[in-house]
């Protein structure tokens, strides 16, 4: 065979054997890879779809979770793939929303990204999921997809600890884009839920899917390489007891009235309970929102959004005759053995101003002054110590400015001082009258019930001041280890001598004196009462205490807005508090023989709005409210009662 025989063969044979191998990988293609070819080739879309990670759980102290998460089914809609009319009626027969409804929800969609999913129904009722679910092939463009709302596992209240979500403005949307944010996302928006946000929302994850001409999804593109898993948002550990948290609840409730507890760890500063009533149902603002119930939240008179645990103002009355105590002793301004004689009445220029009902104490050192919370020793101690260390000794406290403490919307008010009377009334126009009442706190000094409950700690523990908080950390998904928070403590330049004093006053306030309804069998408790004089209605009924005395494990400030005097009111409240908290929950129950009640006092809608002037009124911006909600309202001529 010659030469070109031989290559006319050889390159026949490569020919036939580059037809075999094609034609047996259309073999191949046509019977092996069939089904998976045959969905790619029918696909004409690809679909990106992001996948929502579950928010990070909270836990309280005891290892109990209080809020959790549950699945939620939402409908949406691609809006490039959807605008025939005729679907539209369809998916309006299948799910109750109205076509004008469907209309805005896809043109909003549309604005933003008309290839990315917008959502036109959350939280859809099972029947409506499966009528949806069988008539998918009608609609292409729409899908099912299951996303995550909260679930409150314990029966308590805790609205204005946790916040609930809510969806993004505009406004906050255009900020927080670059962080991943869209449209249909739901941030926090008030509690915990808002001030950890970072931490609890987690990182989305995303999808991409083939799609075929009637909206099917037909399979994972490339396989599914490209797509990213969620991660789900960090566990926050909290320093809450949800058993005393819902026993404060509960007491507040019984007595018919607003008012806030605060109970905190002297040992650390964690909030063991932060209840504030009327509160309000979370599960309203879970999921899908109601408009009517919402409406009914706004505009009820109670304010039951306001968190009056950390935002309302009261003036402390009696209870803070325990920081002019300590200023006293420090300044060595008294002898805490020197005795001053109390008629019931003290007497400065023309002014009178009496002490409980206008019956005297007779001599009464500074222990009985705190003992039987005596008035009249306290207009001469403000003297005796000086109005700049007065002042100066409350901001050593934390008075005057927020405590930090780790929930959004904490308010304060001005700690008055020579500058600030000065700035307010004008130099040399206000006189010794005004300390007269700031002696039983009173006149200008307003404060909160975290303010207090934190003072109180700081007496319970001899001198540190811990920044007040709620979270003690957060474990990471995937990891068994706690990431602590820190935050700020200050060892305060007072002598462990001055705090033993006044601890010892305090406990005999409970053991004989105004405070005895707060006192629990075996256990020694210290506390003090407070009436803050309001002059919208009855008055605010305060009291705080700590326990046990020789190593207190928990200090508490209990406020019943307009239920008169603390020892009766209030001082219950802490004494069951901290039974419970000391030994166990089989010892307490919600007892609504804990409160006396006056008959003809305002109701509990009445109670707030009448007490409105005080807590919305910050001295610097409306000067006449606050003359008003003082208790400088005693001029000189004056007579009126000013209760311990």
């Amino acid at each position: 065979m010659d030469k070109t025989k031989k290559k006319a063969l050889s390159a026949s044979l490569v020919v036939v054997a580059i037809f075999a191998v094609l034609i047996l990988r259309l073999v191949y293609l046509q019977v092996f890879e069939y089904r998976r070819l045959g969905s790619i080739s029918d696909a004409n879309s690809l679909r990106r779809v992001w996948l929502q990670p579950p928010r990070g759980r909270m836990i309280d102290r005891n290892g109990i979770v209080v809020v959790d998460n549950q699945p939620l089914y939402t409908v949406k809609v691609m809006p490039a793939e959807f605008s025939d009319s005729l679907k539209k009626n369809v998916l309006t027969g299948l799910i109750d929303i109205t076509g004008e409804e469907l209309e805005e929800r896809i043109d909003k969609g549309f604005e933003y990204n008309r290839f990315a999913p917008a959502s036109v129904k959350r939280d859809i009722e099972p029947h409506e999921m499966m009528r949806i679910s069988e008539n998918l092939w009608m609609l292409p463009g729409v899908m099912i997809e299951m996303e995550n709302k909260r679930k409150y596992p314990l029966d308590l209240d805790g609205s204005h600890i946790f916040g609930y979500l809510n969806f993004l403005s505009k406004g906050d949307l255009e900020k927080m884009a670059d962080k991943g944010y869209t449209p249909d996302d739901k941030t926090g928006s008030k509690g915990l839920e808002k001030q950890y946000e970072e931490n609890l929302r987690g990182r989305k994850g995303v999808r991409f899917e083939l799609v075929n001409s009637i909206g099917k999804t037909v399979g994972k593109f490339n396989e599914g390489r490209k797509d990213l898993p969620f991660i789900k948002g960090d566990d926050i550990h909290l320093t809450l007891d949800s058993g005393l948290q819902k026993l404060a609840e509960g007491l507040l409730i019984e007595t018919e009235k607003s008012g806030a507890v605060v109970a905190i760890d002297p040992r650390d500063g964690g909030i063991l309970a932060l209840a504030s009533e009327p509160g309000y149902d979370l599960e309203i603002l879970n999921g899908k929102t109601d408009a009517e119930q919402w409406k009914q939240i706004v505009r009820n008179p109670q304010k039951p959004l306001f968190n009056r645990a950390i935002q309302a103002a009261y003036p402390p009355g009696s209870v803070y005759k325990l920081l002019l105590a300590i200023a006293a002793l420090e300044e060595q301004a008294i002898s805490p053995k020197k005795k001053i004689y109390c008629s019931g009445v003290f007497r400065l220029g023309r002014g009178r101003y009496r002490c409980h009902g206008g019956q005297g104490h007779g001599m009464v050192d500074l222990e009985e002054s705190i003992v039987e919370s005596c008035n009249t020793y306290y207009y001469n101690l403000i003297f005796d110590v000086g109005f700049e260390q007065w002042s100066r000794y409350g901001s050593m406290f934390g008075f005057g400015k927020p405590t930090g403490i780790d929930l959004p919307g904490e308010r304060s008010w001005p700690l008055p001082s020579v500058e600030y009377y000065n700035e307010r009334y004008g130099k040399g126009k206000w006189s010794k009258g005004n300390l007269v009442s700031l002696s039983i706190g009173q006149g200008e000094l307003n404060t909160t019930p975290i303010q207090l409950a934190s003072f109180i700690a700081t007496i319970a523990n001899k001198g540190t001041l811990y920044q007040p908080h709620i979270v003690k950390g957060y474990q990471p998904f995937g990891s068994d280890s706690l990431e602590t928070v820190t935050y700020k403590k200050e060892k305060l330049p007072v002598s462990e001598k001055t705090f033993e004093k006044v601890r010892q006053a305090m406990y005999g306030a409970v053991d004989h004196g105004t405070g005895r309804f707060a006192a629990v069998k075996g256990i020694k408790v210290a506390g003090k009462t407070g009436t803050a004089q309001n002059p919208h209605g009855d008055n605010h009924a305060w009291f705080v205490a700590f326990a046990p005395l020789e190593n207190p494990t928990i200090a508490l400030a209990v406020l019943v807005e307009n239920a008169g005097y603390g020892g009766s009111v209030s001082a219950p409240i802490a004494g069951k508090l901290i039974d419970y908290y000391i030994n166990g929950p089989d010892t307490t129950a919600v007892d609504s023989t804990i409160t006396q009640k006056t008959d003809g006092g305002p109701t509990p809608a009445d109670s707030v709005s009448a007490h409105r002037g005080i807590i919305f009124s910050p001295f610097a911006d409306d000067t006449t409210s606050a003359r008003e909600n003082s208790g400088n309202a005693i001029t000189d001529t004056e007579e009126d009662d000013l209760q311990g």
